[in-house]
């Protein structure tokens, strides 16, 4: 996948270490990907980056918090 401007691709994405992951694909267009795909019907996603682990999570108020 290139990650120039202007490129629509997929990245296959579900919850890191859950036994009963299962598999989701997202459209990006260039370097950005729709919340609305990101998040489907949960409040929190987690990132691994790297050895680490983030967690991004959708607030009441509509808000992101990405913590480590």
């Amino acid at each position: 996948m290139s990650a120039t401007s202007g490129d629509s691709g997929s990245v296959a994405a579900g919850p890191a270490g859950s036994p009963s992951a299962t598999t989701r694909t997202l459209t990006i267009r260039g370097s950005r990907i729709d919340s609305r795909e990101l998040f489907a019907a949960e409040r929190e996603i987690i990132i691994a980056h790297g050895e680490d682990s983030y967690r991004l999570r959708l607030t009441s108020q509509n808000k992101l918090i990405l913590t480590k």
